[in-house]
Order: structure tokens, then C-alpha cells, then sequence
């Protein structure tokens, strides 16, 4: 998805601030900026020079079914299940001579193992959280920003316009600018 580092580049991690330049195009949805900078990309667009900034973040958690004493207990199994596989093939990689049954009885101790610390976890925070959920933290515009000297270009070939080469183009010069995603939104 992106890199952990600005512009892909390798090197100690720097306090992130949000990037300067021009809005050339603001979307709904982050697959939407995407395509955008995907666009850029193809007409050969310094796409190093490009940011997308979600800009008023949201926390949304999707409800995706009830907790009871059996989903702790099969969901605690399945994940214990996968612990267990993982050190039976450590041990089974590591020392040849292990049957394969060793391999069953670490996924089985694994798979129990997992169902009992669940069932507990879900009996001491039973009244306070009945349900299981998906949390998400979600931007309502995504805004690409690009810089100064490349803005009228990356507005010509995100409007449809073929423009080829630096700085080319001033079809978009006249467009209204949109305000920085560190700006606070205009009335």
C-alpha cells in the first residue's frame, strides 16, 4: 500500500508533517487518489513529487456479530490451533526424528491452550463488551498534493488533458484552488 519512509527512501525515520505543495484534486474514497496518482504515473509524471492527504479522520467500528461463551471458545481454539502448528513445525523442522504425531499433539494442546485463555478473557470483560467488532480510522476526502512547479501539469492530465513534458500546459491555472488539507475548511 505505502511505504514506511517518505518518497520509498531508506534511512533513519523522520518526524512525519504534512507535505507542502498544491491541491491539484481532492476524492471521497482513498482508491480514488490512488487511481489519480496511478494516472500521473502512466503519462510519466514525477510521482515523487506527489502526496494524498486524508484529511478529517474518523474512527469507525463495524459491529460484525455477538460474543457468547462458544464464539470465545471457537474463535480462542482457532487461534491457539495456528500457535500450536507453528511450534509443532519449528519442532519437526529443527529435529527430524519427531513424529508427525507430536505435530498433532502440539496443534491439539495449541487449540486448547487458545480456548481456555479466550473463554477467560471472556469472562472477566463479559459485561462490558458483548459483541466482536472491526475498527477502522478512515479520512473523509483524500486530497493529492503536488508541488508548486509540477501543479498545472498534474491538473491538465487529471482532467483529461495530454500534456507532454515539464510544466507544460496551463489549462487548470484558472481552476479554483483548493484549500491545504492542514487549512481548516472554508464556509
Amino acid at each position: 500500500m505505502t511505504n514506511p519512509t517518505p518518497n520509498g527512501r531508506r534511512g533513519p525515520l523522520r518526524t512525519p508533517v504534512v507535505p507542502r505543495g498544491e491541491v491539484v484534486a481532492t476524492y471521497e474514497t482513498y482508491p480514488e487518489a490512488q487511481e489519480a496518482v496511478d494516472r500521473l504515473a502512466h503519462h510519466e509524471f514525477p510521482v515523487r513529487e506527489v502526496s494524498i492527504v486524508g484529511s478529517d479522520l474518523k474512527t469507525v467500528e463495524q459491529v460484525t456479530g455477538t460474543m457468547s461463551y462458544g464464539r470465545a471458545a471457537l474463535t480462542g481454539a482457532v487461534s491457539g490451533l495456528w500457535l500450536g502448528v507453528f511450534f509443532g513445525l519449528l519442532f519437526l523442522i529443527f529435529s527430524p526424528q519427531i513424529s508427525l504425531a507430536f505435530l498433532l499433539a502440539a496443534v491439539l494442546i495449541g487449540a486448547a491452550f487458545g480456548m481456555l485463555f479466550s473463554l477467560a478473557a471472556y469472562a472477566l470483560n463479559r459485561r462490558r463488551r458483548d459483541f466482536t467488532s472491526v475498527m477502522q480510522v478512515v479520512a473523509s476526502s483524500y486530497s493529492v498534493i503536488v508541488e508548486p512547479e509540477h501543479a498545472n501539469r498534474a491538473r491538465n492530465l487529471l482532467d483529461g488533458g495530454a500534456t507532454s513534458g515539464p510544466g507544460a500546459g496551463s489549462g487548470a491555472a484558472n481552476a479554483p484552488e483548493a484549500p491545504h488539507p492542514s487549512e481548516p475548511p472554508r464556509a
